[in-house]
């Protein structure tokens, strides 16, 4: 049985309160999840870890700071995924080899970026942005995990340029529209993030 949830996440940038501010917006983003570990009374730790390096240093560290953990990474994709393993994804685009003793479960991409994610939800873009914001510069593929990683920030900075917000900012906005995402709506369009809360879920209820 999991006694402990441990999550490395890339973002948040170099900064103590801007790592801060996106750790709640994640911790707001998994409050189901959050809510049944604390019902089995199974720990709940979101470790912001800025560069997609330092979430696999901090992750491969985790493996011995704490083993009795189930300790996951969770990085952007940075590119379409077209194999079946998480971890050979990231052996091809980033060339980081699996640490042993962990499995698929452990790791999990945002597909193809964290956007991906704000880009599934246009009703809670439209309401956090307001008046100007323009719905048509983001794409209406159904399947976002298959937008390019190169137009998903572009088209949200496009879209929302115009609006009192001000143009799209990851670090002054993620934290906010993590918080407010509707998370059935996210799963429904990303099958990774789907299989994100089902792996946290089934393992915490295991």
């Amino acid at each position: 049985m999991v006694k402990e949830v441990r999550i490395y996440i890339e973002g948040g940038g170099d900064g103590k309160n801007t790592k801060a501010l996106i750790r709640q917006g994640f911790s707001q983003f998994f409050k189901p999840l959050v809510e049944l570990a604390r019902s089995k009374k199974v720990k709940w730790n979101i470790i912001i870890c800025g560069s997609r390096n330092s979430a696999f240093e901090d992750f491969k560290n985790a493996l011995n700071d704490h083993p009795e953990a189930f300790n996951v990474l969770l990085v952007d994709a940075e590119a379409p995924v077209k194999v079946e393993s998480p971890w050979q994804h990231l052996k091809l685009r980033d060339n980081w080899d699996k640490p042993s003793g962990v499995d698929d479960s452990q790791c999990h991409l945002m597909v193809q970026a964290v956007e991906a994610w704000f880009i599934a939800d246009i009703a809670t873009l439209k309401k956090f942005y307001g008046q100007d914001f323009k719905e048509n510069s983001i794409s209406k593929n159904p399947n976002v995990e298959t937008i390019a990683k190169d137009s998903l920030e572009p088209s949200l900075k496009t879209a929302t340029s115009k609006t009192t917000k001000g143009e799209y900012h990851k670090i002054n906005h993620a934290s906010k529209l993590l918080e407010l995402l509707d998370v059935a709506a996210v799963r429904q369009a990303s099958p990774y993030c789907d299989r994100l809360f089902t792996t946290l879920k089934d393992k915490i209820e295991a």
